[in-house]
């Protein structure tokens, strides 16, 4: 199991940045992608943006594209994802989680993420 802690959310305004880090304990070598969720009030959790153990891969929605940037230090074990030019529509509880399957490429099933963290809240204002 890889146990996962979130922090860096807040209340910023639009067009302004965040960067939210995750912190890995446990069995982190098994964590093959790492990627970083958001749900908002009435919706559900959707993919925001992943990336592999290597770095070599990423995937970002196309609500974000431009915007955000995953990234992560092996050697901290820690997650980070960049927010920059943020919206309202940001808004929502944001979760990193981990993958320990061995797959080709990214996968941006939601289930198929084993561990998650407890979320940390951003909120956009306009």
């Amino acid at each position: 199991q890889v146990l996962l802690v979130e922090s860096g959310g807040g209340l910023v305004q639009a067009g302004g940045s965040l960067r939210l880090s995750c912190a890995a304990s446990g069995r982190t070598s098994s964590a093959t992608v790492m990627g970083w969720f958001r749900q908002a009030p009435g919706k559900e959790r959707e993919i925001v943006a992943a990336i592999t153990s290597g770095g070599g891969l990423t995937y970002y929605a196309d609500s974000v594209k431009g915007r955000f940037t995953i990234s992560r230090d092996n050697a901290k074990k820690t997650l980070y994802l960049q927010m920059n030019s943020l919206k309202p529509e940001d808004t929502a509880v944001y979760y990193c989680a981990a993958d320990r399957t061995i797959r080709l490429g990214i996968t941006t099933r939601r289930d198929d993420y084993d561990d998650w963290g407890q979320g940390t809240q951003v909120t956009v204002s306009s």
